[in-house]
């Protein structure tokens, strides 16, 4: 969300900014919607400015026994107190014109930012670890949890449709495993505190961190109007919402796993097959409020947090910079890690790590109160995956694949899985 004050200021940099996520300028609408309520304020100031200078002159003209001046003062009061209930309404339809036309337009990109259209303009910042080698043909997730009897997609759909898996036995107990992992080492090494967050939430709330309204069709939405969280982001950002926090709490650095959810609207026919594009799936996040001058290095300090995961399981992996057609709504500059997948002969996204600035603190009206006693400030947010839980298990399958179809489980992961070296189907 946006200063319109800051518009009126700097419509050109607005404007650039647009141009470089690909949009048409709209300071000019903007600003015409601002002028519009601006002047018709300032006619309802003037209205009730004579309003009440009448009401004054009503009690001199009866103490002075001019009963007929009274009587036109009184109609006039009358005359006004109805043009201002009037206005009043159309004030509020002028201020909820300009609040939803605000409210669609996407956050402006950093300037180091690369420019694109799509996700094909994205920069490879830097590749990580060794990329596996096989002698044999490397199997899909899908293949190799099928064939191991231990995930099964058939009675998912009956149960449920398409997009959805059930997972058995040592599968199950792997991606628990992960989650529990990764909340280990984010909680006991990189100082972020354990949340269980609700997985519905309210209309506010998606509001609040971008997905509402103009990404309505991505989400589910209950019969009593709850929404289901597309991901655990938008209730650990929404703890600071509507409130003024100490600037020495700062930066706040929470994470939580938890269920997923997404209709996957217009993603017709990509990866139908296989746990990559699920409307239900497991996610660790990672979420960080922090200050201005700190936002930044809290980007790279997060990305590195989500790395050191990737690191630990011995994954190969790639470092992406989002272009500005490739970055999420409320991001100021988005860093992707793509893991390698053997089965797929290629890289895919499990992890995304964004700075919005001060973007969804406007729209939750969170502040924060500087040391030096200032006036209080818009906290700045920030987001990212710590991993996505259901793709590391892709990762982990097709990585530690072995010839005769079973999994070797990390090293890192064989605490939690009981002591378990391998899995070999049936658990």
């Amino acid at each position: 969300m946006f200063d319109i004050r800051w518009i009126r200021d700097n419509a050109g940099a607005f404007d650039e900014g647009l141009k470089r996520r690909n949009l048409e300028p709209l300071s000019a609408m903007v600003l015409e919607f601002d002028e519009a309520r601006r002047s018709h304020v300032t006619r309802l100031q003037d209205l009730q400015s004579r309003r009440n200078e009448a009401s004054k002159e009503i009690g001199k003209a009866k103490a002075t026994g001019n009963e007929d001046q009274a009587a036109s003062l009184i109609a006039e009061v009358a005359m006004l107190k109805s043009e201002l209930q009037d206005g009043e309404e159309q004030e509020k339809i002028l201020t909820d014109r300009l609040s939803d036309a605000l409210s669609q337009i996407p956050n402006l990109p950093f300037d180091d930012v690369p420019v694109g259209a799509d996700e094909s303009q994205n920069q490879v910042c830097r590749e990580e670890g060794a990329r596996p080698e096989f002698s044999y043909k490397a199997l899909q997730h899908f293949e190799l949890g099928e064939n191991l009897g231990l995930m099964d997609f058939e009675t998912a759909t009956r149960m449920s449709g398409a997009r959805f898996v059930i997972l058995k036995g040592a599968l199950a107990r792997l991606e628990r495993a992960l989650a529990s992992f990764m909340l280990d080492i984010h909680t006991s090494e990189f100082g972020y505190t354990e949340i269980q967050p609700p997985a519905m939430v309210r209309d506010h709330a998606l509001f609040g961190t971008g997905q509402l309204p103009k990404f309505a069709d991505d989400l589910f939405r209950t019969t009593n109007d709850m929404w289901l969280i597309p991901t655990a982001e938008v209730p650990l950002t929404n703890l600071v919402r509507e409130s003024v926090v100490d600037e020495a709490s700062l930066p706040r650095r929470v994470t939580a796993w938890t269920p997923c959810f997404r209709s996957e609207a217009g993603s017709a026919g990509r990866d139908t097959r296989g746990m990559i594009r699920q409307h239900q799936f497991n996610k660790v996040e990672l979420v960080s409020m922090t200050t201005e001058e700190t936002s930044v290095a809290e980007l790279d300090r997060m990305l590195g947090c989500a790395e050191e995961i990737l690191k630990r399981l011995g994954m190969h992996y790639q470092v992406l910079l989002l272009c500005t057609g490739d970055m999420g709504f409320s991001a100021r500059k988005t860093y992707d890690l793509e893991v390698w997948l053997p089965g797929q002969n290629m890289f895919r996204e499990i992890s995304s790590c964004s700075v919005c600035g001060d973007f969804q603190a406007r729209r939750m009206n969170a502040r924060y109160k500087p040391a030096d006693g200032g006036s209080p400030r818009y906290l700045h947010s920030l987001n990212g995956s710590g991993l996505a839980v259901g793709r590391t298990l892709i990762a982990v399958l097709e990585n530690y694949q072995q010839e005769d179809g079973s999994i070797l489980i990390p090293d890192a992961l064989q605490p939690y899985m009981g002591g378990m070296t391998v899995i070999t189907g049936k658990e």
